[in-house]
């Protein structure tokens, strides 16, 4: 749900956008469902709309009981209204009202429900959503507004300079020791024992240091990195999830080298998702999937947010520790696997 503003004109609606999105969306059809006069749903589809792209938001009207929508369309006619149209369409199949459609193009708006001229003029209303009351009430409620979606994806872009360079120094070593352990093993069934639980010993070493203020060294950080690519050992990260624990993984999907990067880009994305940032979530799905289109815990959350679903359907229903242990058994090899094909990398032999 998202917090309540106090919407009582287009311009309160067009200075709430940014807000319910986390950013000034352009060339964006964006949809606000209502029930008993709160917002319940925001969702953005990126224009022109592919087709079927609404096609989620159906069950959603019903399941959240959303009995009005609000339509916000940025960029030319030519290019909201067919999607205001659609959208129209869709809610008069459910049996759902509009109660207000606007474009909005160069700081002004038209609205789609009113042709009187003298309110809704030919030419637009002029408006400026940074002067409006509900812009003073979103920052009060903690939301942010960017100014794109190119700033959000910023704030989880790979360091560079000395940070990626130690980082990278750090990750050749974790390596190295790694294939020396690797090849000193004289029963690879045992080591994988060994490994997989001094990777869960790991996981919730940084979440307790992550909880206490203390940011990972690069050493710590390079060899969480390596453990992730264990699926029992990342799935430790996803059953213990919690709100709080975004910050972790949003450290980690900027600190790591990129091959590492897909588990805790979608541990960020799951994290983000729980907390209402769909928008974070699907950003950070988008560099998980760049690097490894077939990543499947990132494909999995990607669908479920491209269906419009609600993380209350995760939460409760994942296993504990206990039942993972039970339910994937005794760590073998083959677990390895994934972890030893990224091994190799140029990168690794840069020095700083």
């Amino acid at each position: 749900m998202t917090p309540c503003l106090t919407l009582l004109s287009p311009s309160d609606i067009l200075a709430a956008v940014p807000y319910l999105v986390g950013f000034h969306p352009s060339e964006s059809l964006i949809v606000i469902g209502m029930s008993a006069d709160q917002a319940q749903i925001a969702a953005r589809w990126s224009l022109p709309l592919p087709a079927d792209a609404l096609a989620p938001l159906t069950p959603v009207l019903e399941r959240e009981k959303i009995t009005e929508l609000i339509l916000v369309g940025y960029g030319t006619g030519q290019l909201v209204t067919p999607a205001i149209d659609e959208a129209r369409r869709l809610a008069a199949a459910e049996g759902v009202k509009i109660g207000e459609a606007l474009r909005a193009e160069d700081g002004r708006y038209w609205s789609y429900t009113c042709d009187l001229p003298h309110c809704c003029p030919p030419t637009g209303t002029p408006y400026d959503p940074t002067t409006s009351p509900v812009a003073a009430e979103a920052t009060v409620h903690g939301m942010v507004a960017l100014p794109d979606r190119q700033t959000l994806e910023r704030t989880i872009a790979p360091f560079t300079g000395p940070v990626r360079m130690s980082m990278r120094a750090a990750t050749a070593t974790a390596v190295a020791d790694l294939r020396a352990r690797l090849a000193g093993a004289k029963d690879t069934e045992a080591f994988a024992r060994q490994f997989v639980a001094e990777g869960l010993v790991r996981v919730r070493a940084a979440i307790a240091s992550h909880a206490a203020g203390r940011r990972l060294e690069d050493a710590e950080a390079a060899k969480l990195g390596l453990d992730l690519t264990i699926i029992r050992i990342r799935d430790e990260a996803w059953t213990l999830m919690e709100d709080a624990h975004a910050p972790l993984w949003k450290d980690l999907t900027r600190r790591l080298e990129p091959r590492f990067v897909p588990a805790p880009a979608s541990l960020l994305a799951m994290s983000s998702w729980r907390s209402g940032d769909s928008v974070l979530a699907v950003i950070a799905l988008e560099r998980a999937l760049t690097i490894d289109p077939a990543y499947s815990m990132a494909n999995l959350l990607m669908h479920a947010l491209q269906q419009l679903l609600p993380p209350s359907l995760l939460r409760g229903r994942l296993p504990t520790p206990a039942e993972l242990n039970t339910a994937m058994g005794t760590p073998k090899a083959a677990w390895l696997l994934p972890l030893t094909t990224l091994l190799d990398d140029p990168a690794d032999a840069v020095t700083p």
